[in-house]
């Protein structure tokens, strides 16, 4: 009884030693890029959002990146980024969660040019909010070039014409081809590039950064509100 023991211990170790050979040396795990699941999980959706936009008229493109962005947070830049001014990327407000009216106008104008919507017929419009008394940005778009807008905004969630938009004073609008001095219902007078205006810019170049690495800004942004070396210790 002892020897058939030891013959099956025998046995056991040498159908082991056969499974360990046959498998080869283990591969060693994935290192994680330091991003969350919620967060992996809101980068997804937003991507998924695009991908499913492209084959989509105009309008259906124009109400799936306003209701999406719409869900974001509204907060001022002085207690979301401590800045009295700041301009989020697209990647920023969402994996923060929260923007002002900047940053929520920003994140819908790239949604929709990412969905392949075209760039000359949305611009970023400054306006003066009458019923709150304060400066205020929109994403303004133009079925053709001089017709009436139709304004995409975080105050009254309904894309509505610009003349259904009393409460709104256009200034001036832009986009990445150049600046309008804004009429309320036209698309305004030419007032040269957009590269006059260096939050613009600024934001093009963080645009620029994320791609070369989205991964590794994805998950800085998720500790946006620590110094950047103390974020960087909590990402590969």
């Amino acid at each position: 009884m002892f020897s058939r023991l030891i013959e099956r211990i025998f046995v056991a170790i040498v159908l082991a030693s056969l499974v360990a050979c046959a498998s080869g040396p283990k591969q060693k795990s994935l290192i994680s890029d330091g991003i969350n699941t919620e967060t992996r999980q809101r980068v997804e959706a937003w991507k998924s959002l695009i991908e499913n936009g492209t084959s989509k008229s105009d309008i259906d493109k124009l109400n799936s990146a306003n209701e999406f962005v719409n869900e974001i947070e509204f907060v001022d830049d002085i207690y979301h980024w401590k800045k009295q001014d700041y301009w989020a990327t697209p990647l920023q407000t969402l994996v923060t969660e929260a923007g002002d009216c900047e940053d929520l106008s920003i994140a819908k104008y790239f949604t929709l040019t990412a969905m392949g919507l075209d760039e000359n017929k949305l611009r970023l419009t400054y306006v003066k909010a009458l019923t709150i008394n304060k400066a205020h940005m929109v994403v303004s778009y133009f079925a053709e070039p001089n017709s009436e807008p139709l304004v995409l905004d975080n105050l009254n969630k309904a894309i509505l014409p610009a003349s259904q938009r009393q409460d709104l004073l256009p200034v001036y609008s832009f986009n990445g081809e150049g600046l309008w001095l804004a009429k309320r219902e036209e698309g305004g007078r030419y007032a040269g590039t957009s590269d006059r205006m260096g939050l613009w810019q600024g934001l093009l170049q963080s645009m620029d950064v994320e791609a070369s690495n989205e991964a590794a800004m994805i998950c800085l942004y998720q500790y946006y509100d620590l110094a950047d070396e103390k974020a960087k210790t909590f990402c590969p």
